[in-house]
């Protein structure tokens, strides 16, 4: 034990030394140790505490701006989706609309074609009127005439003047030749 008290004494004896060597003064250390204890306590309470404060706002801030910037990105997915089933409602009823306008051009064309089959055959049948009576005339223009041609042959043919009741039996005869 007498050897670890020389060997810590000769340690004493030489920290001594350094000290000296270097200029080491206990006072002055303790001064300058007291003085840095008190500038860091000042600078904690001063300096320190208020950047710490700043920095746990800033990070409240941010914390609160991801927290918003999420909430915005749901309400704008939100939207979105509002959007489609607005778009898709609207594309929808477009379609209904297109689907029932042709359904009515469907029906107004169909009429039109009705409406224009039975002025067609208004027409026809008014053709076929006209045509009839246009064929009645003719026929009895052609009868007239006929009659007239029958009685002049006959009578270049006979030689003599036909009386009327000849000129008429004539007639009526080629009518009914003509006629079957």
């Amino acid at each position: 034990m007498f050897q670890i008290f020389l060997a810590a004494n000769s340690i004493g004896d030489s920290a001594r030394e350094i000290g000296e060597t270097f200029g080491w003064n206990v006072r002055l250390f303790l001064s300058q140790v007291i003085s840095f204890i008190i500038v860091a306590l000042l600078l904690k309470q001063f300096a320190y505490k208020p950047i710490l404060a700043v920095l746990e706002e800033r990070r409240q801030r941010i914390a609160e701006g991801l927290l918003n910037a999420e909430k915005i990105k749901q309400q704008l997915a939100e939207a979105e989706q509002r959007y489609q089933e607005i778009l898709a409602k609207g594309n929808g009823e477009a379609q209904k609309m297109i689907d029932e306008a042709r359904a009515s051009a469907g029906v107004i064309a169909e009429r039109k074609q009705q409406e224009a089959i039975v002025a067609a055959e208004q027409i026809l049948a008014k053709a076929r009127e006209a045509s009839a009576l246009e064929h009645e005339r003719t026929m009895s223009q052609l009868k007239r005439e006929l009659g007239r041609l029958v009685i002049d042959t006959t009578a270049k043919v006979t030689g003599k003047v036909l009386t009327s009741d000849d000129q008429r039996r004539l007639q009526e005869e080629a009518s009914r030749q003509v006629a079957s």
